[in-house]
């Protein structure tokens, strides 16, 4: 049976505080043993940062953790209350960024593999709008499955990445007039028709959906960005945790703005400059232990 899964079933009876030990020694272990995850978030990392050697693994060693302290957040979503969320999320500009999705109607909203976007989640299908979003569809198909579940029980529509269909389910539900928000994680393109982009001064392939999808429906597109920080005092006690997370919205991208048929590309750019900025600025919430879409 899948780890993954396995865990899933067994935290559930678990006190928070080993499910989060656990993770942390697993991403200590995961990081110390320089496989293939270690290797891979390594030259990740290096190409962002120009970093090598002794830095380089320091890095990498608090990426590893960064990434197992979402799995561990992962595990206890099912138990953290509203008010615990709410207190982990800040929203650093909320304006006018949210008054624009509320007169707007939907908007779509692309993300990085960084911070935690399931809490994120959580918390912005309260506080702002509805959220929709797409996930993996992974192996065993019961794992899929499970996660669509727990964000279904926090207020996050699914969707599975099943190609063009998918695509035409949220245009039709883009469609609506409904408002709502087109969660889409993009730095990773997983379509094998990627757009290329500069980031950080290299050539890259990222996901063309959250542009096509914004320009197919009329509706803006706003780059978002999410990394950990520690947090003290009132707000560490109301979260039950010493870990929050900083939520920042990026400049609106309007498809009016753009035509002809480098529109796409052109809106793709303009998401992906400003989310490899923030990316590089803290690139040890970047989980991206897999391979990147690196134009060599």
């Amino acid at each position: 049976m899948n780890s993954l899964l396995v865990a899933m079933r067994v935290s559930r009876y678990l006190p928070r505080t080993v499910v989060r030990a656990g993770a942390w020694a697993g991403s200590n272990v995961g990081w110390l043993r320089n496989g293939r995850d270690r290797q891979r978030l390594e030259e990740n990392l290096r190409r962002v940062t120009g970093l090598s050697g002794r830095d380089l693994s320091r890095l990498s060693r608090k990426g590893m953790i960064s990434a197992g302290r979402y799995y561990s957040e992962v595990l206890e979503l099912p138990r953290i209350s509203e008010a615990q969320a709410d207190a982990r999320v800040e929203i650093r500009n909320p304006e006018p960024t949210i008054t624009h999705i509320h007169n707007s109607k939907g908007v779509v909203v692309v993300l990085s593999h960084s911070g935690n976007w399931d809490l994120l989640g959580y918390v912005t299908t309260r506080a702002i709008a509805p959220v929709t979003s797409v996930a993996e569809v992974l192996k065993p198909r019961e794992l899929f499955e499970t996660f669509v579940e727990m964000r279904a029980r926090v207020g996050i529509r699914i969707y599975a990445s099943e190609g063009s269909a998918t695509f035409k389910s949220l245009l039709r539900e883009a469609r609506d007039g409904v408002e709502r928000i087109y969660a889409l994680v993009a730095d990773r393109d997983m379509s094998g028709s990627g757009i290329e982009v500069e980031m950080w001064g290299q050539r890259v392939k990222v996901a063309p959906g959250p542009a096509a999808l914004a320009r197919a429906a009329q509706i803006p597109l706003i780059p978002v960005y999410v990394h950990y920080e520690r947090i003290r005092g009132a707000r560490r006690r109301a979260a039950r945790f010493r870990w929050g997370l900083a939520m920042s919205f990026g400049p609106p991208i309007w498809p009016a703005n753009f035509d002809g048929p480098g529109a796409v590309a052109a809106m793709t750019q303009e998401w992906a400059a400003w989310l490899a900025d923030r990316i590089a600025e803290h690139p040890e919430d970047w989980h991206m232990l897999q391979r990147f879409g690196w134009v060599e």
